[in-house]
């Protein structure tokens, strides 16, 4: 159990790009790196209007003359730092991940990047290219993944207790954006922009969520192809989909689906997991993310609950509080900014046998959503025809 003990001798000077007042996802990219004092935040460039950023900056408790007015100000300037930052969280819309995460790492920074990664695979080979020539890690915050009952599931299907696995039913599928909303909210409106968000929205914003949970749950099984068909039911909002179905076919001979959606009416956020194996099956929604529904054939129901001790020393490693008590969206990121900093320090030590016990979404985990939604839009845009992946 995580008891406020830090766990690395010192804390990593970190900034931010974005992330400003205006962002809906800041505060908890600062919460979850703030929590277990694995991170002190020294710097940023908060937000594209500069004054605004600064003032914001300040307002956090970062000295004014490190709240810069962009990402490439920051980066030099605290690279000619004894003190400079160590580290980078991008919390900027996608357009703009690739150039930033690039210029982090030519930077010398490791990097914490909002998903997707980038926009193409071309882009993420990159990534991981430089990442690996200037020995700096890239995470990516698929936030729930970080949760102890995802890890949980991994060990049950790992020990067997699913038997074969033969079918991963995936879903994010929120109502919030049934109409045409981004009319009024500017944090809303680039994420239905191509310019900003690339080729898909909710595919990319929605989908890969799942897909990297379900990939975390059972590890090793690759998509071998996949059938997709998208909608644009909010009209304005095409070419861009705000609905969407894939059939996915694994490498093990398991079958997949997957539904993204940002418009079903009434459903609060509507993540779903449910993986079926030959003896039992598995399922976890982020709306009850304390309980894992357990069904072995033949018998009743279990429901398993976080911080219990039947569940795996892997499951309990990362409670924050006893059982009974909820954890959810803040503790699973927390838990991934640990495992980030964990990770930049044993690079920074160049401790490899550390680095290769610890679980976290990389650049690998950046690169194959990327490539996944290639294949969803090439398959939607050539009339829901299968592709190889």
């Amino acid at each position: 159990m995580i008891n406020g003990i830090k766990p690395l001798e010192h804390s990593l000077r970190w900034g931010m790009v974005g992330g400003g007042g205006t962002s809906q996802i800041g505060y908890i990219h600062r919460s979850a790196a703030l929590r277990d004092n694995t991170f002190t935040l020294v710097a940023g460039a908060f937000d594209i209007d500069a004054a605004r950023g600064q003032a914001f900056g300040t307002a956090l408790g970062v000295h004014p003359a490190r709240c810069y007015p962009d990402y490439e100000s920051l980066f030099a300037a605290e690279a000619a730092r004894d003190d400079g930052i160590q580290a980078v969280s991008v919390a900027t819309p996608n357009n703009t991940h690739f150039t930033i995460c690039r210029a982090a790492l030519l930077a010398g920074l490791h990097v914490i990047c909002e998903k997707p990664l980038c926009f193409t695979t071309q882009e993420a080979d990159e990534l991981e290219r430089l990442s690996k020539e200037k020995n700096k890690i890239i995470g990516v915050t698929y936030g729930y993944a970080g949760h102890q009952l995802i890890h949980q599931a991994r060990e049950m299907i790992e020990a067997g207790e699913l038997g074969d696995i033969r079918i991963i039913n995936m879903q994010f599928a929120h109502g919030f954006h049934h109409e045409a909303v981004e009319q009024q909210n500017p944090s809303t409106r680039w994420r239905v922009d191509p310019r900003f968000v690339g080729p898909s929205y909710v595919l990319g914003d929605l989908a890969t969520h799942p897909l990297f949970i379900a990939e975390t749950m059972v590890p090793g099984l690759r998509v071998s192809r996949l059938l997709c068909t998208r909608q644009s039911f909010v009209a304005s909002r095409a070419p861009l989909e705000d609905n969407a179905y894939v059939l996915m076919e694994f490498d093990n001979g398991a079958v997949g689906t997957m539904w993204a959606s940002a418009v079903n009416c009434g459903s609060m956020h509507g993540q779903k997991i449910r993986i079926v194996g030959s003896r039992a099956s598995l399922e976890w929604w982020d709306e009850q993310p304390n309980q894992l529904r357990y069904e072995v054939q033949g018998e009743p129901v279990r429901i398993l609950e976080r911080g219990m001790d039947y569940l795996s020393a892997r499951a309990r490693e990362e409670d924050r509080i006893g059982g009974g008590h909820p954890e959810g969206l803040f503790e699973a990121w927390s838990n991934l900014y640990r495992r980030f900093a964990l990770a930049m320090d044993a690079t920074d030590r160049r401790d490899t046998a550390s680095l290769s016990q610890l679980w976290y979404p990389d650049v690998h985990a950046g690169l194959a959503g990327v490539r996944w939604v290639e294949h969803c839009v090439r398959s939607a845009d050539a009339g829901a025809v299968w592709v190889t992946c």
